[in-house]
C-alpha cells in the first residue's frame, strides 16, 4: 500500500489531484474511471480536511492507495472524531436541495464501486473496479 500524508490545508488537495492524474497516465486508465476517482477521492480528502480535522494544520490527512489490474483502492484517514455515516440526509430530497453541504458522502457512494467506513467515519476506503 502506497502512502502520502499532508497537513489539513485545502491547498493540499492539489497533491491528491496530481497523484490521480499520474496514476491514470501510468496505468492508462479510461476517462470514466479518472472522473470517478477524481471526484470521489478529492471529495473524501476535502471532507477529511474540512470536517474531520476542522482545518487544523497540526492534524494530518493520510491517503493510502493501491492499484492492480482489477481495482483501485483509496483509503483516506483523518484525525477527527468521526461522524454518523449511517445517518446522512439524502441531498436529492426536496427539503435538502437548497443546502450548501451534505453532497460529498452521497457523491462518494455513487461514484465508488464499493465504500467502507471505519473508526466512526474518520477512515473511509473506496474501491473502483477496472473493467476488463
Amino acid at each position: 500500500m502506497n502512502r502520502i500524508e499532508f497537513s489539513s490545508e485545502t491547498k493540499n488537495i492539489n497533491i491528491v489531484e496530481k497523484l490521480i492524474d499520474d496514476l491514470c497516465l501510468e496505468y492508462n486508465l479510461h476517462n470514466d474511471i479518472y472522473g470517478k476517482l477524481l471526484l470521489a477521492v478529492v471529495e473524501g480528502v476535502n471532507n477529511a480536511i474540512v470536517h474531520g480535522n476542522k482545518l487544523d494544520r497540526d492534524k494530518k490527512v493520510v491517503v493510502l492507495y493501491r492499484i492492480d489490474n482489477k481495482a483501485i483502492e483509496f483509503t483516506i484517514i483523518d484525525e477527527g472524531t468521526g461522524f454518523d455515516y449511517t445517518n446522512i440526509p439524502d441531498p436529492t430530497k426536496p427539503e435538502n436541495l437548497e443546502k450548501t453541504h451534505g453532497r460529498g458522502i452521497f457523491l462518494m457512494h455513487h461514484l465508488a464501486d464499493d465504500i467502507e467506513f471505519e473508526n466512526e467515519g474518520s477512515r473511509v476506503t473506496m474501491f473502483f473496479y477496472i473493467p476488463e
